[in-house]
Order: structure tokens, then sequence, then C-alpha cells
């Protein structure tokens, strides 16, 4: 789970081209669904507070927890107006979402951006999913995304991604093992600093993430005590395909 950590710096600035708009609009079309237009929500895995912010936006109070200091510490500044209408209200707590605590329940829990697939271990994942179930409501819904094992496959595995833009460039090396369906991907960026136009600083990172098959994503949540609801392709909103690269799950709090 060791990430995110000098890296934080510039992690919204390699992630500028993140619909985050449309991921917000998406999730609350679903909360709405189930009557969820208000009240506490909880985001884990938040990183920086994109999208704590926007959903805090929309009228609902933000809890944010996630594993990396200082990814947080990026959230809290952007909090108090750096990145645009104040949100003061929001508690980010720096937890890992495996043994998460909360002081009460909550209306809804959301983590997108593939988050949960830096659980690498089912027995992990299935612990966080039974801590979701304990501090939702009463029929709380549970919303998440997941990359599926055929991107890190076919579209990611054994492939480098390079990309030059004009604050600087990265180089995205991907490593994939067919047996455990992790994906391993070495990061290098070189980013331009801001206070000296012509030097370039040099970040470094390795990232380890594990695909999920949506059935067994559905056996999990359902062990864990949870009512499985559905799961989609995430671009199309249709259903899972063996092609889909990304996955939307919904599940909901059905009684302990």
């Amino acid at each position: 789970m060791e990430a995110y950590t000098g890296f934080a710096g510039v992690y919204d600035l390699l992630m500028d081209e993140t619909p985050y708009g449309q991921w917000c609009e998406n999730v609350v079309h679903e909360l709405q669904k189930y009557g969820i237009r208000d009240g506490l929500l909880l985001e884990l895995g938040c990183g920086t507070g994109t999208l704590t912010e926007l959903l805090a936006q929309k009228g609902y109070d933000m809890i944010g927890v996630d594993y990396s200091e200082e990814m947080l510490q990026i959230a809290r500044e952007a909090a108090w107006g750096e990145r645009g209408p104040q949100n003061t209200d929001i508690l980010y707590l720096l937890q890992d979402m495996r043994e998460f605590e909360l002081y009460g329940t909550v209306r809804a829990v959301v983590s997108v951006c593939d988050s949960l697939n830096y659980i690498l271990k089912e027995e992990e994942l299935l612990k966080v999913f039974r801590l979701v179930n304990n501090y939702l409501d009463p029929g709380g819904v549970f919303i998440f995304d997941l990359n599926t094992p055929y991107k890190y496959r076919e579209i990611l595995g054994e492939n480098t991604i390079c990309e030059n833009r004009e604050q600087g460039s990265f180089i995205w090396e991907n490593f994939y093992e067919e047996e455990e369906q992790v994906n391993q991907y070495d990061l290098t960026l070189f980013i331009r600093d801001r206070e000296h136009p012509g030097l370039y600083r040099k970040y470094e990172e390795t990232h380890v993430q594990r695909g999920y098959e949506a059935g067994r994503i559905e056996e999990l949540l359902q062990q864990a005590g949870m009512e499985f609801i559905a799961a989609y392709d995430a671009f199309t909103r249709e259903p899972v395909k063996a092609d889909s690269e990304r996955i939307y799950v919904i599940a909901r709090e059905k009684g302990k």
C-alpha cells in the first residue's frame, strides 16, 4: 500500500485529464437512485480530494480517508480555497482502508479511481468490504470502481507508455503477472519547476495493483454481509463484458 509519497505533489498534474466531473455526476446519479441526496458520505482512497470536494459541492457532508499523508496535506490545503470554493468542513483522516475507523455510520461509501485495486489479497479486500458494511447506515449504499484483469493483461501489461507535455514528461512501465493478476507499474516523471522554469525535477515511484473479476467481487461482497446490486461497464453503463477495462459496482447494507 505504500505509494504516493514525494510523488503526491505532482499527482494532480499527471491526472489532469481524469474526468472527475463526469465521475461525480455518475456517483450522484447512483446515490439519488437510492434516495441519498444529502447527509454524510465517506470516500475511501480520496487522494488529493478532488472528488471529495466535488461531492461536497453537491451538498454532501464528506469524510475522506487515505493512506498517504502527503496526498491528504494537498487535500487539506485545497479545502482552504487554493482550488476553488472553500470546503473547510470536509474531514480528512489518515487511515489505511483495511483498518479504517469512524465515529459513527454514513449514508454511503464511495471509492473511485481504482483505489481498491491496491488491495492485493482477497482476504484483505473482504476485510474492507466488512468494514464498509459495518459503517453504513441501514440500507446504505457502497459505490466503487475497479480496473479489470483484462485491462492489466491486454492494455497495460508489458507495455511502456510515454508522454511529453508542456509541464513535463513521464514514462510509465508496466509488468503484469498473469497467475496473480497483479500489475506493477514504474513511474518516472520529469516535471518543470514552477520557480525555476529551466529546471526539471525527477520523480520515481512504483505502484502495484491487482485485477478482480466481477463475479469474484460479487461473492466477496456477499461474504461481507452486503447485498450485491449491480456491476456494469464504466464507459458504456452496460453489463460487464469480457473486454471491459473498468467496472462500477453497486452494493448495499442489508442488515447486520
